[in-house]
This record gives structure tokens, C-alpha cells and sequence, in this order.
């Protein structure tokens, strides 16, 4: 009767590890399924940071190549990122991502650009003022709202461009009819 009910017991217990070891095999192919899917979804991650990253490329050279200096500012007035050329109107470095445009030393020979990017800001009225650097070069410098895809302003696009040669022909112009007058 004692071996009987061991027998019984043991029987029970294999029962038991049995039922166990099916749960363990759909467990198993539960996390396969799991895996196959994370596995399809990080595929689909890795295509779509490819392709971030060949835009970001794209769009850094198209901004590149324009050789326009141009600065991004959050709506803080915070440094989000600037082209290469913007060395040649602002001393910037990679380090200074993050830093306030009143901490920049500039140059151009323009004191309101803190107040004039306050205003595009607060009005979302554009600006566009002429001003020279410290070199005499003239550049036109346009401020803009930033928009995002969804059409919400998050800051402001500074783009500096050269207008030297027409500034001194126009000039030159003014000084001419001044002196035939």
C-alpha cells in the first residue's frame, strides 16, 4: 500500500512537471514569436535611422553648399545649430550648442539682434535689417520664425547673406547723384 501510494504521488508529480514542461514549450514559442517580431521591428528602426540619417546628410550639405551663414535659435534664444559658414558673421563652436545668443560675441556692427529676435518671437512678423561686420562686409540679415512640420513655432532661423557688392554699388550710386547735384 506504501509503494502504491509513492506510485501514486510519483504519477501525480509527473502530471505535474509534465503540465510544467508544456507551459515551458508554449513559453518558448510565445518569446519566439516575441523575438521575431522585435527583430522585424528593429529591421524596420535600423531602415528608418538609415534614412534619418541620409536626409540629415542631405540636408546638411544642401545647407552647406549654399554658403549662407545660418543660425538656429530655440525660443529661448538658445543655440540649436548653426551652418559652417556662420564663422564668417559669429564666433561659434560646436561646444557653444545650448548657449544663449547673449553670451555670442558677433561680427557685425548690429546691437538689437537680441531685440529683434525677441520681436519675430513674440510678433511672427519677419525682419530683415542691413548691417556690416567688422570687416565692412554688408550682409542682410533675415530673421524668421522657425516652424515645425505641424506648423508651430519653436524658435528662430538667423540667415546672414551677402549683399556687399550691391550695398557698395547702391552707395556708390548715392554718392554718385550726390556729387552731380
Amino acid at each position: 500500500e506504501e509503494l502504491k501510494s509513492a506510485n501514486e504521488e510519483y504519477q501525480s508529480t509527473n502530471e505535474e512537471l509534465q503540465s510544467a514542461n508544456e507551459e515551458l514549450n508554449s513559453s518558448k514559442e510565445e518569446l519566439q514569436s516575441l523575438n521575431e517580431e522585435l527583430e522585424t521591428v528593429n529591421a524596420e528602426l535600423q531602415d528608418k535611422n538609415m534614412e534619418l540619417t541620409k536626409n540629415y546628410h542631405d540636408m546638411k550639405n544642401t545647407l552647406d553648399s549654399t554658403e549662407i551663414p545660418i543660425l538656429f535659435l530655440d525660443r529661448k534664444l538658445r543655440i540649436r545649430r548653426f551652418t559652417s559658414h556662420v564663422g564668417k558673421v559669429i564666433n561659434l563652436r560646436d561646444t557653444d550648442i545650448g548657449q544663449p545668443i547673449t553670451d555670442l560675441v558677433t561680427r557685425m556692427n548690429y546691437k538689437d539682434l537680441v531685440k529683434d529676435a525677441k520681436a519675430v518671437l513674440d510678433t511672427l512678423a519677419p525682419r530683415d535689417v542691413e548691417s556690416q561686420s567688422d570687416e565692412n562686409q554688408w550682409y542682410l540679415m533675415r530673421i524668421r520664425p522657425y516652424k515645425t512640420m505641424d506648423n508651430v513655432i519653436d524658435g528662430i532661423v538667423i540667415s546672414f547673406l551677402d549683399v556687399h557688392k550691391q550695398k557698395c554699388a547702391e552707395l556708390e550710386s548715392i554718392a554718385f547723384r550726390a556729387f552731380v547735384d
